[in-house]
């Protein structure tokens, strides 16, 4: 029981750090570029959802405060790409790197000046109430990181193989001058991108704040997220769940099972591993690209 245990808490927590690849994942796809602050838009998303329902601040029921605070999230990714991206369009991707981490030190320090440094604890009805399946314990809260976390990917899925846009997003990704001349407005479908990036890095961030209390340095997941997409290969949206699932269960066996501080490494170990054997990742979608 021990053991199932540790597996459900740890598939919980490999659900938060899918989500958060997936954002990794959605960004690369579009730009063929990497958001490395990714984790921190989870972050503002979990705390602009804290703000909007939390007694102390505005006071908004959940299930209203929380669709809210993925539009809130989803239109401050398009007007990050609106304001700041768009201005380095078709630079060194470099640039983009090197960008994206500055602008997580400022979300970080945003969020901090707002609602301050210390832990703050989401009211969510998600935390309440646990379901006891023989001596395994599973919190309403795990079980919905679960669920939300599978629903979403496949719907991510669907969209970029079946829908005009999704394809236009693997296009513009592909080649943007051609993609450009073949009729699609490049920079109207990046902004879009980093728009649904923000609202799956919305619902990352209230998964992971009803599991628990939050803090500006909670969006330092995202580097357990990063190395949770290259796992599973990126540019693959099951593959960066896949890959989230295996950081997240990788964890608690390590920190059980081996000495102390192990369970910090493990991940990182595994990357090197991967990109040593199988430098794409689990899931590689190697393509020649067309030019």
């Amino acid at each position: 029981m021990d053991i199932l245990q540790l597996l459900v808490s740890g598939l919980a927590n490999g659900c938060v750090y899918g989500l958060i690849a997936l954002g990794f994942v959605l960004i690369y796809k579009a730009t063929e570029a990497v958001n490395f602050a990714q984790g921190d838009l989870m972050m503002l998303g979990a705390f602009v959802t804290l703000g909007l329902s939390n007694a102390e601040y505005v006071g908004l029921p959940f299930w209203l405060a929380a669709p809210l605070a993925i539009a809130i999230m989803a239109g401050v990714g398009y007007l990050l790409d609106l304001l700041i991206l768009r201005h380095i369009f078709g630079q060194n991707q470099t640039a983009v790197v090197i960008l994206t981490i500055a602008l997580g030190f400022v979300l970080r320090f945003v969020a901090g000046a707002i609602w301050g440094h210390e832990p703050q604890t989401l009211q969510s009805p998600l935390a309440m109430g646990d379901i006891r399946l023989g001596g395994v314990v599973l919190g309403m809260a795990d079980v919905a990181v679960i669920v939300v976390t599978v629903l979403l990917t496949i719907c991510l899925y669907q969209f970029f193989q079946r829908t005009k846009l999704g394809l236009a997003m693997q296009a513009a990704s592909q080649n943007q001058m051609a993609a450009y001349y073949m009729g699609i407005p490049v920079k109207r479908v990046q902004g879009l991108i980093w728009g649904l990036s923000g609202a799956v890095a919305a619902v990352a961030g209230i998964l992971f704040a009803s599991k628990g209390a939050i803090d500006p340095n909670a969006g330092l997941l995202g580097i357990k997220a990063f190395a949770a997409a290259v796992i599973g290969g990126f540019g693959s949206l099951p593959g960066a769940l896949v890959g989230g699932l295996i950081v997240g269960v990788i964890e608690p066996f390590a920190s059980r099972y081996l000495a102390a501080g192990y369970s910090q490494i493990a991940p990182y170990a595994l990357l090197l591993f991967v990109l040593v054997f199988r430098p794409h990742g689990l899931f590689s979608q190697v393509r020649v690209k067309k030019v």
